[in-house]
């Protein structure tokens, strides 16, 4: 089966992009999320990357 990355809208905070990839990884979204703050407030470009993926991503379809 193949796996699709999809934004999430069950597990969705702001736009469902860490509880997306967390589905993906099949891990825990606050793992994601604290990642994505190290990321954000780190070095700064966590944000950026973060709001491209918002944008190219789709939503999850199946719900």
């Amino acid at each position: 089966m193949d796996k699709k990355l999809y934004r999430s809208n069950k597990d969705s905070k702001i736009a469902g992009v860490c509880g997306g990839i967390a589905e993906y990884f099949n891990v825990d979204s606050s793992i994601v999320r604290i990642i994505a703050l190290l990321l954000i407030f780190g070095w700064g470009s966590g944000l950026i990357i973060y709001i491209i993926i918002a944008f190219i991503v789709p939503e999850d379809p199946y719900l």
